[in-house]
């Protein structure tokens, strides 16, 4: 849920305008919100007694509903699969920006690891690798 500012002083998924005024900025009528409600489509917040509250980005929502519909030819049902992958979509994209920031900091968290466990090696346990001689060992029996 994102919580940028419109530039009205709310946030976009600020459930603010009722019924009336989103069909208005929509440029539907209410019954059509009504509908799309009903269908899935575009789902507004609740008042505590039911009453629809939609958000400037539900309107936004129902603009292109409208158009994908009356523009594009779209039925209600392709409408609904479309909004739902975008939905998806979105929320997929969130989780990769989260996986990527997750594997930054692993990574960092290795390579510091490591740095402190080369710190510690003690430089007369660890191989020289200037000769190339090579010295077989044999017990004395």
């Amino acid at each position: 849920m994102t919580t940028s500012d419109t530039g009205r002083g709310f946030a976009e998924d600020a459930p603010v305008f009722v019924i009336s005024v989103a069909a208005e900025l929509a440029g539907m009528h209410a019954q059509t919100l009504r509908q799309y409600d009903r269908l899935g489509l575009v789902s507004p917040g609740r008042t505590p007694g039911g009453g629809r509250r939609y958000s400037p980005r539900d309107v936004e929502l129902l603009r292109e509903v409208q158009r994908l519909s009356q523009e594009d030819g779209v039925n209600l049902a392709g409408i609904k699969r479309i909004i739902d992958l975008e939905s998806r979509v979105e929320s997929l994209q969130v989780r990769v920006t989260e996986l990527l920031h997750e594997l930054e900091v692993s990574e960092t968290r290795r390579i510091a690891a490591e740095s402190a466990v080369a710190a510690t090696y003690r430089r007369d346990l660890v191989p020289r690798t200037s000769g190339s001689a090579l010295v077989v060992w044999r017990p004395s029996s």
